[in-house]
């Protein structure tokens, strides 16, 4: 979407929730609701496009979906047709059709043949291991290798496949638009690399500096193996299974035509994974924890939000202030101010890292009251500051991980709300059990500076101001 908006083309998306994809779209894009089930939704949204990319999967319906994935092809077909759509994009999945495919790529393979009947010319695309931020593929090995420093490998892991960057499937997506009609076929698309699962897992792990560990053995059926990625990976054991039902089948191009007929030469399996992990740092960076919350519908398990690799532990308390002085104490924070609650924990903190070999509390703050980008605040770092609303800091202190907290002042009429988050980014097992260890500690260690700092804005106002601590769903101010 964003790629066809930077194209400055006109855009038009179908939604079942559209109030879920309106804050992520460009001013000129429209948002319609609909369901690729509902064929009357679909003769609306489709009236006045040109072009229809199709982009629908049922894989998490359970055992229905190869059928639910038929009728969808059939109903989009069917109304394309009638709306005058001059062609359909659609991306598959690779298989060689002669071979005793597995319910998912055969429904993949299915959908473009139902889409072809409609006589809408259809381009489409089929590509093995799409390797991108938020892709299941991804999300899959980026928890196994994550989670499991040593892991029992089946037979599935071995099976060559040719991943491919999210970025290559987008540049074929959005070149297809000028492609002649006349060209609209089946095209292959893969990365530059050939590669199983195991080989991705150990580029990833190499790539996160990690020490990964793979125990083969002879027999580990798709059932078992869904059981295993339902325990250790945010998959549910049934999509689970169907993409190791996939798995099993070697997806690699066979007909190379695509890179005659598109100027698109894609990149390999460790560039993929390098460009995955900076759009998630990029996500990461431009999300606000209140909107993501709030959208999200799902109250956070203990120990936090996972945002990708992350865990996020977030917090707020409302009081009557101005943002100038709700911001305040929160610029004083740590060197001689300390952290406005169980400083002596602080210290407890500060003297085991410098016995491990960090910087401790020793460095202190250069001003008790300025702050700058790039400014040390005892073992932490200012990563991130915006007058009288935003601070992040980074952490230097000897974690398995990287660690940020952040202070955000929101302002409404005459009250300020203070949000307070603590960002985590594990290193393997050891770094999940640091968060999850010391998950008690920071519950009571930030929701007490949370309280110091709305006191100490309050300072110099009236003693009995009310205020209202609001925790993240399911966790404690």
């Amino acid at each position: 979407m964003k790629a066809l908006e930077a194209g400055g083309q006109r855009v038009r998306c179908l939604a079942r929730r559209p109030g879920m994809l309106t804050p992520k779209i460009g001013p000129g894009t429209q948002v319609v609701e609909g369901d690729a089930l509902d064929r009357a939704s679909l003769d609306r949204a489709l009236q006045g496009v040109k072009v229809a990319y199709y982009m629908v999967h049922s894989m998490g319906a359970g055992r229905s979906f190869e059928d639910q994935d038929r009728r969808a092809a059939l109903n989009f077909g069917q109304a394309a047709k009638l709306a005058g759509v001059e062609r359909i994009i659609y991306l598959g999945g690779l298989g060689r059709e002669e071979e005793d495919l597995s319910p998912h790529l055969r429904s993949r393979q299915e959908v473009g043949q139902i889409l072809r009947q409609s006589t809408v010319p259809v381009l489409e695309f089929r590509a093995s291991i799409v390797i991108g931020h938020g892709s299941v593929s991804f999300e899959m090995i980026r928890a196994l290798v994550e989670r499991l420093p040593i892991m029992i490998t089946p037979r599935w892991v071995k099976v060559k496949a040719q991943p491919i960057a999210i970025d290559d499937v987008l540049a074929y997506l959005v070149a297809a638009l000028q492609l002649p009609v006349s060209e609209c076929r089946v095209h292959e698309i893969g990365g530059a690399d050939q590669m199983s699962y195991a080989d991705i897992m150990r580029a990833y792990a190499r790539m996160r500096g990690m020490r990964l560990i793979m125990i083969p053995v002879p027999v580990l059926t798709p059932f078992l193996s869904s059981l295993w990625l339902g325990l250790v990976t945010p998959l549910y054991a049934r999509i689970g299974r169907t993409l190791i039902e996939s798995i099993v089948h070697s997806t690699v191009v066979r007909d190379r035509s695509a890179l005659d007929v598109f100027d698109i030469r894609p990149i390999g399996v460790e560039e993929a994974l390098r460009r995955a992990l900076a759009s998630e740092e990029k996500d990461f960076a431009a999300t606000r924890w209140s909107d993501a919350l709030s959208s999200s519908g799902d109250l956070p398990s203990w120990g936090g939000v996972q945002f990708g690799s992350r865990l996020v532990d977030s917090r707020t308390i409302t009081i009557t202030a101005s943002a100038a002085e709700a911001f305040r104490p929160i610029q004083r924070i740590g060197g001689s101010t300390g952290w406005y609650a169980w400083n002596g924990l602080w210290h407890v903190r500060g003297f085991l890292d410098m016995l491990s070999g960090g910087v401790g509390l020793r460095r202190g703050r250069r001003s008790p009251e300025d702050l700058r980008v790039g400014d040390t605040v005892d073992f932490w770092r200012v990563e991130a500051l915006e007058r009288d609303r935003l601070l992040r800091l980074a952490a230097e202190m000897k974690v398995p991980g990287r660690a940020w907290l952040e202070f955000e002042v929101t302002t409404e009429g005459k009250t300020a709300t203070i949000r307070q988050t603590a960002m985590f980014d594990p290193l393997g097992l050891l770094g999940r059990a640091y968060w999850y260890a010391l998950y008690p500690l920071h519950q009571l260690v930030f929701g007490g500076m949370l309280r110091g700092i709305a006191r100490a804005a309050l300072d110099g106002r009236a003693r009995n101001t009310p205020i209202s601590a609001s925790p993240t769903p399911g966790e404690t101010p």
